[in-house]
C-alpha cells in the first residue's frame, strides 16, 4: 500500500510567510526520525502514527484518508473509532495520535447527540506510543478547559483476533501491510512507494481541515460554546501592527483612519494615522505563537476564551489605539516615549542615558 501521509507544501507555515526561525514541529515529533530537514518522508519508517499531522499548526502535513474519516463521523448515527490494534469493530484510524486539539472537541460535540467510542491496543507494547501519549496529553488539556464535554469513551480493547467485525465498516488503507511480489514490478512499486511520498501535494486550503470540522460540526449547535483560546492585547501595545504583518495565516489585520485634512504644517511631513484597530479572525488563527514571539512590547497573549459558532467564524475587535509620534519632529515612534530615536540622542540632556 502507499503510504497515507503527504506534505503539502503550500500549507506550511514556512512556505506561506518568511520567519527568521522555521517551524520543525513535525520533525521534532516524529517517533521514527521519518521526516527530514526538508520534510521528505521516509517511507520505511514512516508508520502513519500522525503526530506530524497532529502537532502541524496548518496541515502542512495530512493524511489522505481523514475525507473518508470526516465523512464516517457526519454521517454514522453510532461513531466507533479503532486503531490497527484494536478490535476491528468500526472505522480503522491509523492511531490515537492523529487527534488534535480541534479533533478532540469536534469528537466531543458530536457526542452530544450519539455515542463515540475510542478503541485501542495496548499501547505500551505498541511502536507508536509516543504519538497516542502525545494525543492523550492534548485529550487532558482539552478536558481542563472543558471538563463539562461530552463524555467519549477511550477503551482498550485488543485485537485477539475473535472478534467480528460490525456492518458497515469503513477502514482506511495501511502502509505496513505490504502484499508479497517478486520480480522486476515489485522492486519498482516498492521504489515508487519510498518516492513518491517524499513529493508535496499541490493541495492548499486557508484552514487546517480540523478547523474546518470544528467549524461545521459547532454550526450544528448554534448555542453551544466551546473554550478557545483567543489572543488578547495588553495595554503596553504601541500600535506598531508587527503582529499583522507576520502572521502566516492572515488571522490578523490592521485597519488604520488616516488624517483626510492634514494642516500646511503636517502636509510636509509624513501622512498622520490617527487611530488603529486590529481585527483578529478566530477561525484563521492557528496558535503559532509567530505574533506573540515578534511583539516588541510583549502586549500579546493567549487566554482562553468562551467562543460560539459565530463569534468563532467572526471578525473580532481585539485593539484600538493611537498611533504615537515625535513631540519634535513629528516622525511616528513605537514605544511609549516623547521623542524618536534621533531627536533623543541629539538632545543633550538625554545623551548620558544612551552612552550608559
Amino acid at each position: 500500500m502507499t503510504c497515507q501521509m503527504v506534505y503539502f507544501n503550500g500549507n506550511c507555515l514556512n512556505s506561506k510567510k518568511p520567519y527568521a526561525r522555521a517551524c520543525r514541529l513535525c520533525i521534532e515529533h516524529c517517533p521514527h526520525q521519518a521526516i527530514s530537514e526538508y520534510r521528505q518522508l521516509e517511507a520505511k519508517r514512516c508508520t502513519e502514527c500522525g503526530v506530524c499531522m497532529a502537532v502541524c499548526p496548518s496541515d502542512g502535513f495530512a493524511d489522505r484518508t481523514m475525507d473518508k474519516l470526516h465523512d464516517f463521523l457526519i454521517e454514522n448515527e453510532k461513531i466507533i473509532l479503532n486503531c490497527p490494534k484494536a478490535r476491528p469493530l468500526g472505522f480503522e484510524i491509523p492511531c490515537l495520535g492523529i487527534f488534535d486539539r480541534d479533533r478532540w472537541m469536534t469528537l466531543m460535540i458530536l457526542a452530544k447527540k450519539k455515542s463515540v467510542t475510542l478503541m485501542t491496543g495496548v499501547c505500551s507494547e505498541c511502536d507508536d506510543r509516543h504519538a497516542c501519549a502525545s494525543s492523550v496529553k492534548v485529550f487532558k488539556e482539552v478536558h481542563l478547559d472543558w471538563p463539562e464535554h461530552p463524555t467519549v469513551q477511550i477503551q482498550v480493547r485488543a485485537d485477539d483476533g475473535s472478534a467480528v467485525e460490525l456492518e458497515p465498516t469503513v477502514k482506511a488503507p495501511v502502509s505496513n501491510k505490504r502484499v508479497t511480489k517478486s520480480g522486476w514490478r515489485q522492486r519498482s512499486l516498492e521504489k515508487m512507494e519510498e518516492w513518491l511520498p517524499s513529493l508535496a501535494g499541490d493541495e492548499i486550503y486557508s484552514m487546517p481541515k480540523s478547523r474546518q470540522w470544528l467549524i461545521e460540526v459547532l454550526g450544528e449547535t448554534p448555542d453551544g460554546k466551546i473554550p478557545y483560546r483567543a489572543l488578547t492585547v495588553a495595554d503596553s501595545c504601541t500600535n506598531c501592527g508587527v503582529c499583522a504583518a507576520i502572521c502566516p495565516q492572515g488571522a490578523l489585520q490592521k485597519r488604520e483612519t488616516r488624517d483626510l485634512n492634514p494642516s500646511t504644517e503636517e502636509q510636509d511631513k509624513e501622512e498622520k494615522i490617527l487611530s488603529l484597530r486590529l481585527i483578529l479572525e478566530p477561525q484563521k488563527c492557528v496558535h503559532c505563537q509567530r505574533c506573540v514571539e515578534t511583539c516588541p512590547p510583549q502586549a500579546l497573549s493567549f487566554g482562553l476564551k468562551s467562543l460560539s459558532h459565530r463569534l468563532l467564524t467572526g471578525k473580532i475587535l481585539i485593539h484600538e489605539g493611537q498611533p504615537s509620534y515625535c513631540t519634535r519632529c513629528g516622525k511616528r515612534i513605537f514605544d511609549k516615549a516623547e521623542l524618536c530615536l534621533v531627536c533623543a540622542t541629539s538632545d543633550p540632556e538625554n545623551r548620558s542615558f544612551f552612552s550608559n
